[in-house]
């Protein structure tokens, strides 16, 4: 048995999603240790050593909170190259939609990516993943979408694949085709569709099990509606559950038609209107917004105060990728949804836990510190949620446990 002891407080909140209008999103557990058997949460009581056996292994939280394993639910993490030139670019002026109509963004990265072996790919992905889960991490969401030909996707997802056999943050795939339209197809983006919906192409992601989930670019400069519906519907009849990069630069109606085909998240949500909150909310489908990115570009953040007064449910993520969110810390993301956002540390926590695992579909695994559920648990260094996003930019992890085990 493993005993984690002298805790300031176990800071959790019950299984996801939950709405975060809720006055009361987390609890707070203190004087209290926990025991894990294996790989499962065995007992959460009182902290005194008669409580578990002598040859429990114990560890010291030195008065530091406790929380679940912070879960990434939205990241493009495997890619190749940088983009620091599109960086300057945009502190010249240039927004990210003119630099990607000049040519830029997506396509530069499809461009290294596809020169990359999937060698290539995970030796250039693994020390990513490594500051992650140094950061309190132990679950993550990594797309395709840089590659844009069927070989080229497969690449990345059987990248993804082998990098979570090679490390011990959970990784999850999402099929990410419908990023852009590629060069090759400029002016063709249905003729692309159907090179990336062919039956034989669905079939093997799920015959290798590549991915999970299917995700569609729905905005001006990339897929419209109905292109974007055509793609999730097809993906979700091959087994993918829809997600949808949705609302970000303008209002077309893609979180509505996350609704509309019961995606488990629609993400960005710059654009969203009350209609489309509504829907959403309606349909069950959780907003995830990614504060790091409107931070990295310096343009304006999704309305989350009026998606959480709504009552629809919010996850957050990094959108960790080489041209909009170069950023990888997840606590920092936190940081910046509470002063940029007006979220609250609670609100961030469960939108990085409970609610960010509802998204991923493993609501009744992991988000939650409770009996049962998966032993993954970060001890931080502080005291409280609350110092943790205070100190922005600071490490305040001390130990991660993944599935049971100190990793």
């Amino acid at each position: 048995m493993l005993v984690v002891r002298n805790i300031a407080e176990i800071c959790t909140g019950r299984v996801g999603p939950i709405p975060l209008n809720d006055e009361l999103p987390i609890t707070r557990l203190r004087n209290s240790a926990i025991g894990i058997e294996g790989d499962t949460i065995a007992w959460i009581q009182g902290d005194d050593p008669a409580n578990w056996s002598d040859n429990a292994r114990v560890i010291d939280a030195n008065g530091g909170c406790v929380i679940p394993g912070l879960i990434d639910c939205h990241t493009h993490t495997v890619f190749a190259g940088t983009r620091e030139d599109e960086y300057v670019q945009r502190a010249q002026g240039l927004s990210y939609a003119e630099i990607a109509r000049r040519g830029g963004g997506i396509k530069n990265s499809v461009d290294a990516v596809r020169e990359c072996s999937v060698d290539q790919l995970v030796e250039q992905a693994l020390p990513r993943l490594q500051r992650m889960l140094a950061l309190g991490v132990t679950t993550v969401e990594i797309k395709s979408g840089y590659g844009l030909t069927v070989e080229d996707e497969f690449k990345m997802l059987r990248a993804v694949k082998r990098l979570n056999e090679l490390q011990p943050i959970e990784l999850i795939g999402t099929y990410l085709a419908a990023h852009t339209t590629p060069r090759e197809f400029e002016g063709n983006p249905d003729g692309f569709l159907d090179l990336v919906l062919d039956a034989n192409v669905l079939d093997q992601i799920r015959e290798e099990g590549l991915a999970e989930f299917a995700d569609v670019f729905c905005e001006t400069t990339a897929f419209n509606v109905e292109q974007s519906r055509r793609f999730l519907t097809t993906c979700a009849d091959a087994g993918l559950t829809p997600r949808v990069h949705a609302d970000q630069i303008t209002q077309i109606g893609a979180s509505k038609l996350a609704a509309e085909v019961g995606a488990t998240s629609a993400d960005h949500l710059e654009r969203i209107d009350d209609e489309s909150i509504n829907a959403m909310r309606d349909a069950e489908t959780v907003a995830v917004l990614l504060p790091a990115c409107s931070f990295y570009l310096g343009v304006e953040q999704a309305p989350a105060r009026r998606i959480i007064d709504a009552g629809l449910p919010v996850a957050i993520a990094t959108d960790f990728n080489p041209g909009s969110s170069v950023v990888e810390s997840l606590p920092l993301t936190m940081s910046i949804a509470c002063s940029q956002m007006g979220m609250t540390p609670a609100q961030t926590l469960i939108a990085t836990t409970a609610n960010a695992a509802a998204v991923l579909k493993r609501e009744n695994k992991v988000g939650a510190i409770k009996e049962g559920m998966q032993a993954d648990l970060t001890i931080l260094e502080v005291p409280t949620i609350e110092q943790m996003c205070y100190f922005a930019g600071r490490n305040c992890t001390k130990t991660v446990i993944k599935k049971g085990h100190v990793v």
